[in-house]
């Protein structure tokens, strides 16, 4: 009944991180970090776990001379983020 959740997903941050990319064709890292509040090493760590998983895309480019790192998300991690929230749902109404 109960089904493992991802724990790549598990994490505050990147849960946060997905769950914003869900909504938007990408972001930049600004963006992601006034967003979530969260330090800019702590981000940089948690988009390298999801890059490395697949989850998401990460472009680096410049702008205006200054480095600009844009992340979207994959097929893949959508697929991820849908079987996480619906495995969820599970946990909060186990007999639905």
């Amino acid at each position: 009944m109960y089904k493992e959740l991802d724990p790549l997903l598990h994490s505050q941050l990147r849960l946060s991180i997905v769950s914003i990319l869900m909504t938007v064709d990408k972001a930049d890292f600004i963006f992601i970090k006034e967003s979530t509040k969260a330090a800019a090493g702590n981000i940089s760590i948690q988009i390298k776990k999801l890059q490395d998983a697949g989850y998401i895309k990460v472009e680096k480019s410049f702008k205006n001379n200054y480095p600009n790192t844009t992340i979207s998300i994959t097929k893949k991690g959508i697929k991820a983020f849908e079987d996480y929230v619906n495995n969820l749902k599970k946990y909060i109404h186990p007999q639905r």
